[in-house]
């Protein structure tokens, strides 16, 4: 058996599918948006089984995208979650065949509280078609299944068909990538565009020493800060040099290295150092990368040391 050339085969019905309902499209689509866009309640996708499955992934993207959306499934409507529907809301059913019996039961009910109902069916004098004051046709020539049976070409184009909405209302209200991220703001999008610098540093506990410490002093606090390095003051406490372990590495090399030198005379002095904890920690990663440090001291504008930013902390909180 040739599994490659059935996921060909698969996949070209599929595209094909989408392809030709692209071709299709009239104008419904306008009045579909403009009514969602009119209301002022939420957008409630409701289906059971795989219909179910597109929907519930429907109205996550709907929600994720600035039309405030949930599932409702129909069974669990029928037993009190109908109360959840209010008048404001719109509705979009979704049945392949227009007649799943769990939705058509609770249409009678949605139409008595007076709420639109957009039916996404194969069949307009289907239960749902005639139910609906709108509908999004879907039409599948052949589902990709070998037996013309399981929903799959008809599930394709049921998702994208949704998706193509959820753009429509996107363009529709200019939704931009910092909208998007407010609505993920632990998503990777949302780690950039909003997590300051202020919010990942570490303020206490860091490895500090004098200008006049010796080497031995500054080992032992490399060690205990777990940084790497150790940061360096004058007698003020601002911020003078930085040592670390690769400069004391580098200072065993000279012929006279001994613990009891200053700190100081193998630091790096007047290092780079950000004087603004309100930046995007995003921003500081790419300084990070440009400058070629592992450690950003976090000052303030007469070099009060605020607190350190490393980039391994940077990368454990997912910020690229």
């Amino acid at each position: 058996m040739n599994y490659k050339e059935i996921v060909q085969e698969t996949l070209n019905i599929e595209a094909q599918t989408l392809l030709k309902a692209a071709t299709l499209i009239d104008d419904v689509f306008e009045r579909v948006v403009d009514m969602i866009l009119k209301c002022k309640g939420k957008l409630i996708i409701t289906g059971v089984g795989k219909s179910g499955l597109i929907g519930a992934k429907m109205a996550a993207t709907f929600a994720s995208t600035g039309t405030p959306s949930f599932f409702l499934h129909p069974t669990e409507a029928l037993h009190g979650d109908l109360g959840m529907i209010d008048e404001n809301d719109v509705v979009i059913g979704i049945s392949y065949s227009g007649e799943s019996e769990e939705l058509n039961s609770i249409l009678p009910h949605i139409k008595r509280f007076g709420v639109p109902v957009i039916g996404m069916t194969k069949k307009r004098d289907s239960t749902l078609g005639r139910a609906s004051n709108m509908i999004i046709e879907v039409y599948v020539e052949k589902e990709a299944c070998p037996i013309d049976t399981a929903p799959t070409s008809s599930t394709t184009l049921t998702l994208a068909l949704g998706d193509a909405l959820a753009v429509c209302l996107m363009r529709a209200k200019d939704f931009q990538k910092s909208d998007f991220a407010s609505f993920h703001p632990g998503g990777t999008l949302g780690k950039k565009l909003f997590v300051k610098v202020s919010n990942l540093m570490q303020e206490k506990n860091l490895p500090i020493i004098s200008k006049d410490a010796k080497i031995k002093d500054a080992i032992i606090s490399i060690s205990e800060g777990c940084l790497g390095t150790t940061l360096v003051t004058d007698e003020d406490g601002k911020l003078l040099a930085l040592l670390s372990d690769g400069d004391i590495r580098r200072a065993l090399l000279s012929k006279n290295f001994s613990l009891e030198d200053e700190a100081l005379k193998y630091a790096t002095l007047n290092p780079m150092t950000l004087d603004n904890a309100d930046i995007l920690a995003s921003d500081a990663l790419v300084f990070i990368e440009e400058k070629k440090i592992q450690l950003l001291v976090v000052t303030d504008k007469k070099k009060n040391i605020q607190g350190v930013l490393h980039i391994h902390m940077l990368i454990e909180k997912g910020i690229s």
